[in-house]
């Protein structure tokens, strides 16, 4: 019998070497994780979903919005499944590590942490925006901004897990509070006829008064659909640090998710039918746009520019926890370098919070373009989304007796949906924006070669995910002996 490539140090060196990297257990539970669920998504309700007007009008976003809710709701409770197998801060490496080997997880956790890097620095530059147009101490969208956001909530999540998680907790609660202010305002002004009053391209295929650009439009809308949802996968991040994670959970994806389409039916037709589609297809602040029917600024639109500061700042400060997670779990086990999974005495990854941060602010401060950057964020995810519904497939066929708390409704009929409406989102990064998508392949290309040159040959047998692999591959050599 023989383990994966990796290195095997004596016990009390093994021992030490996770001491040193070590979460604090038992920070959160379903309450708090539900929170956490909610803020990785809650900015893109307030801004970047109108753009998809654009691409497909509002039938082809709707038609999308759809699609990618479908895609979401059947990956989540995949990954429901999953995490309660698993429960580890690798979250969907780990899952892909025990189903596909180590390429497979190294290619999922890189997607992952592509997506939860790139997605701050795109949503600093917005919370610059913001900041700027509500006048906030005189200040103007530029790198002062952009470092306070990454130094002022990076400090907090170095002060400690649950101080992070509740803090988020509030400001999330706040956002989509406001959202629901927002809709009450909204709807008595909502106009069905609006709807539809985006011009119509009569060279495109299939087009209409409600298909504007066409069925291709509603591929090219897909991504913009995603924006409902993108992040809500990143609840198991949370796993080493959860009460009961084998319960808590998945509990916490499914009601996250719940709450989050219930925010996009809602915010979707509110702004759209109180000015119509056209008014706000590429309004940086839509919401606002659809309580401004003459421009002039109202004590509710005011009330709602504020709380879309509190939703980007939810959602920014959701996404550096989730990157810091995925990244000292992949460091743990040797995929990157080691020393980013070290831990400070308040049981925080230190280094895994800080090496992204300044990325991030060199990435927003050096590109300045918030919608490249999320695209190559989107880019990422379709990536892990597609690998992470594969290894749902992968471990019920090939491990269906593995003990299992929660089981996915549907099986692998709903991870295949998953999977299938993953591709197609994957390849529609590259009908909205072909550069992002190719730098997005580039950085992959890099991370993979230094992973199959150096560090697939360095792996730590004793990290949690590697071991559950390890005993996997145990147990399916001594069932063919």
């Amino acid at each position: 019998m023989s383990l994966p490539p990796a290195s095997r140090e004596p016990a009390g060196e093994a021992d030490d070497y996770l001491e040193r990297r070590r979460l604090r257990r038992g920070s959160a539970g379903w309450l708090l994780l539900t929170g956490l669920g909610v803020a990785y998504v809650v900015s893109g309700d307030y801004s970047g979903w109108n753009f998809g007007l654009a691409e497909g009008g509002f039938g082809g976003l709707a038609i999308a919005m759809v699609l990618m809710g479908a895609m979401y709701a059947c990956m989540v409770l995949a990954l429901a499944e999953l995490s309660s197998i698993l429960p580890t801060a690798g979250g969907g490496y780990g899952f892909a590590r025990r189903a596909l080997g180590p390429w497979g997880g190294f290619l999922t956790g890189t997607a992952i942490l592509i997506e939860y890097v790139l997605a701050p620095a795109a949503i600093s530059l917005f919370i610059g925006d913001y900041v700027e147009s509500l006048g906030l101490f005189g200040l103007e969208s530029g790198w002062p901004v952009y470092l306070a956001c990454f130094v002022v909530f990076t400090g907090i999540h170095l002060w400690g897990v649950g101080e992070a998680l509740r803090f988020g907790f509030v400001v999330t609660g706040i956002a989509v509070a406001a959202l629901v202010v927002f809709a009450l305002g909204a709807l008595p002004g909502f106009d069905a006829s609006s709807l539809d009053d985006i011009p119509v391209d009569p060279s495109a295929f299939g087009a209409n008064s409600w298909l504007p650009m066409g069925l291709l439009g509603i591929w090219a809308a897909f991504p913009f659909g995603m924006w409902f949802f993108l992040g809500v996968e990143g609840v198991p991040l949370a796993a080493e640090e959860t009460r009961e994670p084998a319960r808590t959970l998945p509990r916490a994806i499914r009601w996250s998710m719940g709450i989050l389409v219930v925010l996009a039916v809602v915010t979707f037709f509110a702004a759209a039918g109180a000015r119509g589609s056209a008014a706000v297809q590429d309004a940086g602040n839509p919401l606002v746009e659809a309580l401004q029917p003459d421009g002039e600024a109202t004590a509710l639109s005011r009330i709602v520019n504020y709380a879309g500061l509190a939703g980007l700042v939810a959602s920014f400060f959701s996404l550096i926890y989730a990157g810091s997670r995925q990244l000292f779990a992949l460091s743990r086990a040797g995929y990157l370098p080691r020393f980013l999974s070290l831990t400070s005495g308040r049981r925080a990854p230190y280094l895994g919070l800080l090496v992204p941060g300044v990325i991030g602010f060199a990435l927003a401060a050096g590109v300045g373009d918030g919608a490249r950057l999320l695209n190559i964020a989107v880019f990422g995810a379709t990536i892990s989304y597609a690998l992470m519904s594969l290894s749902h497939i992968v471990l019920r066929r090939r491990e269906p007796e593995l003990p299992r708390p929660y089981r996915t409704p549907g099986g692998v009929l709903t991870s295949s949906v998953a999977l299938v409406l993953a591709c197609a989102a994957l390849v529609a990064t590259f009908l909205v924006d072909v550069t992002a998508a190719f730098i997005a392949l580039a950085v992959y290309i890099v991370a993979v070669a230094y992973f199959g040159l150096y560090s697939r040959r360095h792996l730590v047998a004793k990290a949690p995910e590697e071991e559950f692999a390890a005993l996997a591959a145990a147990e399916a050599e001594l069932s063919r002996d």
